[in-house]
């Protein structure tokens, strides 16, 4: 851990009624706070609500023309780590994601992100490796360790909560650890 808390996001990629992502986000999100290297903000996609894209201008000129745009901007600015939490559908990730990462270019450039993927037996890994592909081409550097949650359902208690088994919580410590030593290092290419 570091001695200076970095801003982390904490987003919750899946909009769909019924979904497991709110709980698996708030339980990541009590990790982090608990782990003491980071300020903490959740953003749910499905609470953005944001549009299809609907800028008319490039999102590398940074001159936006919506206010919703420009709130998502703010947020995303303002963070020095992300933590994606997401589903796969269709061997791939969800379409509120590609879009909120879509909608923004230079606010993600020079951050770690980490990523906390759910699903049946794969875990969302196929998602993973899509989510990846954008993040490096938005210079996001997304970390190796990462926190894949095989048969989510089964860990969703009678009370609607995500009680993780020793390994996925393991494996959140470690995420959070890497994302606590990367942050304020790629926070120099920032300055």
């Amino acid at each position: 851990m570091t001695s200076t808390t970095s801003r982390l996001a904490v987003v919750i990629a899946s909009a769909r009624p019924g979904r497991v992502g709110h709980p698996v986000g708030t339980w990541i999100a009590e990790q982090a706070r608990a782990h003491g290297g980071f300020d903490v903000d959740v953003v749910d996609l499905a609470e953005l609500d944001l549009p299809l894209m609907n800028e008319p201008n490039h999102p590398r000129l940074r001159d936006y023309v919506h206010d919703h745009t420009k709130a998502w901007s703010a947020t995303v600015d303002a963070a020095d780590a992300f933590v994606f939490v997401f589903p796969e559908y269709n061997h791939g990730m969800t379409a509120p994601l590609k879009n909120a990462l879509d909608y923004l270019h230079e606010e993600w450039a020079h951050k770690p992100a980490g990523l906390v993927s759910y699903g049946g037996v794969s875990a969302g890994l196929r998602a993973a490796q899509q989510v990846k592909q954008v993040l490096a081409a938005l210079k996001i550097t997304p970390l190796t360790d990462a926190v894949m949650i095989p048969f989510v359902g089964g860990m969703i208690d009678g009370e609607g909560a995500f009680a993780p088994s020793d390994m996925v919580a393991g494996s959140a410590k470690t995420m959070l650890d890497e994302l606590a030593r990367q942050a304020p290092v790629l926070a120099q290419l920032r300055a």
